[in-house]
């Protein structure tokens, strides 16, 4: 059986097993969220030994090279040495500049960084508190206008990382991992095109970030933006604002209750619509169903799932 070492530790493992797996298995506990190769939470870098990959297109180019592999996505073939990502050594500090509630469920967190960081919208980021819990997190920011990092943490449900959150203060630190580009951004070729956005829950953080940008970027075209929320909308105050002040943007608040039927009656305005979708997983399959049955290209269409942890 190979073995697998990680730190001063070196132990058997069954050959395939999975590499995330054997090194929570022997207490290392390794963060994860999603399993699928999306969060990047659970990055590891091999020092010896190349694992058997699943997913070699989940990194890029230059993190491979520099031995970056995602653990949850990796099986044990060979004897393996790993060095599990640390914050505190590879991450970027990052301080607290702002804690404000959206509402009751959703905690709105402005970040500074210790120095500058190169982001687009629709990004996001690994966010890690001071007892090593790490979650990814869409910035809902928008690079070059605002001065700092924001998100929006949704705290309906418990979970490690939001419980912690409710604690902190302005002045608090965290770290940030390695930036991830999603699938959501926005493409100045777009600019005369309809848009369409399609929001549930915080998966309105990285479509603000987005809607600004085109915006910014002059976008002619018409933009719709749907926001399926329980009750009402965290945003519903800065959205009709600059609904007001773009007349080619207009803005919908669904209550969730009323999901299903308002998806169904859902209508392209052209074949060159682009559509961006964020939410749950049922959510963006729902509606990537629905871009499909009114026509739109699959290539047309983009999304980015969020995967709710509790622990």
């Amino acid at each position: 059986m190979p073995e697998l070492t990680c730190g001063s530790r070196t132990w058997t493992v069954t050959e395939g097993s999975n590499l995330l797996d054997a090194l929570n298995a022997a207490g290392l506990n390794v963060p994860y969220s999603c399993r699928a190769g999306s969060c990047h939470a659970c990055l590891v870098r091999c020092l010896q030994g190349e694992p058997l990959d699943a997913r070699p297109d989940a990194l890029d180019a230059s993190r491979r090279l520099q031995g970056w592999r995602l653990a949850c996505q990796c099986s044990v073939a060979e004897d393996l040495c790993v060095a599990a990502f640390d914050p505190a050594r590879e991450g970027l500090a990052a301080q607290i500049d702002g804690l404000d509630w959206l509402g009751d469920q959703v905690l709105r967190l402005r970040l500074t960084p210790e120095r500058p960081l190169r982001y687009r919208a629709g990004q996001h980021v690994l966010l890690w508190n001071a007892s090593g819990i790490a979650r990814p997190y869409s910035l809902a920011s928008l690079p070059g206008v605002d001065p700092w990092l924001e998100f929006h943490l949704d705290c309906r449900m418990p979970g490690a990382f939001c419980d912690g959150a409710r604690e902190l203060v302005v002045g608090d630190s965290l770290r940030l991992g390695p930036l991830h580009e999603g699938a959501l951004h926005y493409e100045p070729d777009w600019q005369t095109r309809p848009l369409l956005l399609l929001a549930a829950g915080t998966g309105l953080a990285p479509l603000w970030g987005i809607l600004r940008e085109a915006l910014r970027q002059g976008h002619t075209g018409p933009i719709r933006l749907l926001h399926f929320c329980r009750g009402e909308s965290y945003l519903r105050g800065p959205l009709g604002e600059l609904a007001g002040l773009h007349c080619n943007l207009s803005v919908e608040l669904i209550d969730g209750k009323q999901t299903q039927s308002r998806l169904q009656s859902l209508r392209a305005t052209s074949r060159q619509e682009v559509a961006l979708i964020c939410g749950g997983s049922a959510f963006v399959e729902d509606c990537a169903k629905r871009m499909f049955l009114a026509g739109i290209p699959r290539g047309q269409v983009s999304s980015d799932t969020f995967v709710i942890r509790k622990v």
